[in-house]
């Protein structure tokens, strides 16, 4: 690879990852953002945690495991850690607590 391929390749790169976000920031700066749009948007970060958490509390090996699984005892126990306390630095040391001890038996 020649040096001259190498900075094509980090700015075709960076065309690619810094447009997707230029785009709707330039659009919305100038427009008002309707109210349906902004009340469904607050359910999207939510909707990705709870995607990706679950897929890595249920599908281990390409297959979905429930019988034997010490991560949903574990998600049970943080889910209970963090309606009764509302903290996630206690939530996050639960869980990872949890999976610890539970996975040395």
């Amino acid at each position: 690879m020649t040096k001259t391929y190498l900075i094509l390749l980090v700015l075709s790169l960076f065309v690619v990852a810094y447009v997707p976000r230029l785009f709707p920031m330039l659009y919305f700066t100038h427009r008002k953002v309707p109210s349906w749009f902004s009340e469904w948007m607050k359910y999207v970060p939510v909707a990705l945690f709870a995607a990706l958490a679950f897929k890595d509390v249920f599908i281990t090996h390409e297959h979905l495991a429930i019988a034997w699984n010490i991560k949903i005892l574990a998600m049970v126990l943080v889910v209970g850690v963090a309606y009764k306390t509302h903290s996630m630095a206690l939530s996050v040391v639960t869980g990872l607590a949890s999976v610890f001890l539970l996975s040395m038996f």
